[in-house]
């Protein structure tokens, strides 16, 4: 699957990381509706940090479509509150 995280660029990331980044969103959800900006911060780059760690740089001259967006690593809490909305950015 392809995931983009915005500002950043796209990664080829093994569809077994589906599960563990879908458990990261509803954690992100929670956090949220907790007003928990701390562990949202610590979510964030956790979700982040696996798709870089275990994706592959997609080329910057090869167009794919993304099957997953994922917020900038600079997002705020406010804007969070906005993008992890119900189901988050992962449904199911």
């Amino acid at each position: 699957m392809i995931v983009r995280i915005s500002t950043e660029g796209q990664y080829r990331l093994e569809s077994t990381y589906l599960d563990q980044l879908n458990t990261i969103d509803n954690a992100l959800v929670e956090a949220i509706a907790a007003n928990d900006e701390e562990r949202f911060q610590t979510l964030l780059r956790t979700m982040l940090d696996l798709v870089r760690q275990h994706g592959t740089p997609v080329a910057p001259d090869e167009f794919v479509e993304s099957d997953i967006i994922l917020p900038p690593p600079d997002t705020t809490f406010e804007e969070a509150r906005e993008l992890f909305a119900g189901e988050g950015l992962i449904p199911g």
